[in-house]
């Protein structure tokens, strides 16, 4: 059972204590019981992952015609960022979904919330910053397991965090908007982890280049943030991709996770005030 929601603020606390840091705090009170599982899963994961992947399916790839496209580094070393910023999409996805939904509409903890001094775009926010804390936990446990495996390049690999929590918070936000839509169960949130996040893993360059897909359906890679995410990740850990290119992805997904703040706001408060 959740902790008892307490008034968040009083009417003078406002001007001293941010709302959004308060949401964040009771989001990370009632976390905190499922902490210990979330860092066994961010450990036993990427570890079974570089192990299956990156050193078993790596071996055969290392050795065959495929390994010139890898841009003369092992697979492992290739597969690893792209595992980091996978990792994150996923994670904030599923955060962003049925948790989010549920305190709209079974725990209603939003409602509670929003019925004190705290607004509802704090409200956003503060959800927003959870899920961004939550990532940066997930992926710092991830670089230190490819670190560990030494597919973590020198020491720009650290921007591999901040990178994969910008790429997962950047999608999750539209879950986000949508959760803040929904009005009863359904089937949406199902269709976007079958139709958008499965493909988006599969087709974003995350185990093999994009060059190898047929063109007719490259442009797929193009538009997904998690391609803009895996060659800012390996551009940090391999040190690939010229500045430009680099800059590019880097606005593709502030653009795309500032519009989607935006949306989740006004769900949000349509939501709450309605």
């Amino acid at each position: 059972m959740a902790p008892t929601l307490r008034p968040l603020v009083t009417e003078a606390s406002p001007s001293r204590t941010s709302g959004t840091v308060l949401v964040w705090q009771y989001l990370m009170l009632v976390w905190r019981r499922s902490a210990l599982s979330t860092v066994i899963a961010g450990i036993v994961t990427p570890l079974l992952y570089l192990l299956a992947l990156g050193f078993g399916l790596g071996t055969l790839v290392n050795s065959g015609p495929g390994a010139a496209s890898l841009g003369g580094v092992s697979y492992v070393k290739y597969l690893a960022p792209a595992l980091v910023t996978a990792a994150a999409l996923q994670a904030g996805v599923g955060e962003a979904a049925y948790p989010v939904y549920s305190r709209f509409k079974w725990s209603r903890v939003f409602w509670g919330i929003s019925s004190t001094p705290v607004s509802t775009a704090q409200i956003t926010n503060g959800q927003l910053l959870f899920l961004a804390t939550r990532l940066a936990i997930g992926s710092a446990l991830y670089y230190v397991v490819v670190l560990v495996f030494g597919a973590a390049g020198g020491w720009a690999g650290l921007l591999v965090i901040p990178i994969a929590v910008l790429t997962g918070a950047s999608c999750a936000v539209w879950v986000m908007a949508l959760a803040g839509r929904m009005r009863r169960e359904g089937t949406a949130f199902n269709v976007v982890f079958r139709f958008v996040v499965v493909p988006m893993t599969l087709f974003s360059g995350s185990f093999f280049p994009i060059e190898r897909m047929p063109g007719a359906i490259r442009w797929l890679a193009y538009i997904s943030p998690l391609w803009h995410g895996n060659e800012l990740a390996r551009a940090a850990m391999l040190g690939t991709g010229s500045g430009l290119a680099v800059l590019g992805h880097l606005v593709f997904l502030v653009v795309l996770g500032g519009a989607g703040l935006v949306t989740a706001r006004h769900a949000f408060s349509t939501r709450l005030i309605v």
